[in-house]
């Protein structure tokens, strides 16, 4: 079987609301941009609105997706959208902080049959996927445990990594029982056990985190995990 050439231009869907006064916004492009320099490509990226994805022939001919911070997003079923399409094409896809969270809650929806996953955020009724954290990570930093042989300790080239957060909301006890049981492995810990990023093992490249590593861009330093994005986009 012959390997398809390596690709000189990505295309990367950037799916989320774009705010310039959100910190992971104006890092997402300095993250790619640095990546695609370190690996010799040239990424170019959309900016798409939640509002404006209804359909997944919105994504066809994108080589990666990024379901990007700053939730509530205005259309939910947006993000949803994105996060399946790119779980059924094989399409390598990022997810952080907010992409972390409804990724998740696709996966529980439409995976795990759990047809009324929600948010505790902007939901009132319904299994909560995603729940209030014990305690805020809005603009903290902690020490995050990776699972060895994984995608994200590949990337990392190390077990132990040190990532800053801008959240209230994370996997709640009751879905943190169900993700062992499926296709959906937790793959990052917080030093109290609590799931901090999540990969799919079936798929070519489906990794999500709730600590934002793009910002280490903001710093001038690389971001692993867009560098590995855009390597899987380009094979």
């Amino acid at each position: 079987m012959e390997l398809s050439p390596e690709k000189d231009t990505l295309r990367i869907a950037l799916v989320g609301d774009y705010n310039p006064e959100v910190i992971a916004h104006q890092a997402i492009p300095l993250a790619i941009d640095d990546a695609a320099a370190v690996l010799d490509v040239t990424a170019d990226y959309d900016w798409i609105a939640t509002a404006e994805l209804n359909s997944p022939e919105d994504l066809v001919g994108y080589d990666a997706l990024w379901l990007v911070p700053a939730s509530p997003y205005q259309n939910a079923e947006g993000a949803f959208l994105a996060a399946r399409y790119a779980r059924e094409n094989s399409i390598p896809f990022l997810g952080t902080c907010g992409g972390f969270q409804h990724a998740l809650i696709e996966y529980a929806r439409d995976v795990l049959g759990w047809h009324d996953a929600a948010h505790a955020e902007t939901d009132s009724e319904g299994r909560m996927v995603i729940a209030p954290l014990a305690c805020s990570l809005v603009e903290k930093s902690d020490l995050i445990e990776l699972r060895a042989n994984t995608l994200i300790a590949r990337a990392y080239g190390r077990l132990t990594i040190e990532e800053g957060y801008h959240c209230n909301y994370g996997v709640s006890p009751e879905f943190a029982l169900m993700l062992e049981k499926g296709d959906m492995r937790v793959t990052g810990w917080d030093e109290q056990g609590e799931i901090r990023a999540v990969e799919l093992v079936t798929h070519p490249f489906f990794v999500g985190t709730l600590f934002q590593h793009e910002r280490g861009a903001l710093a001038g330093r690389p971001v692993p995990l867009v560098q590995a994005m855009l390597r899987a986009a380009r094979r």
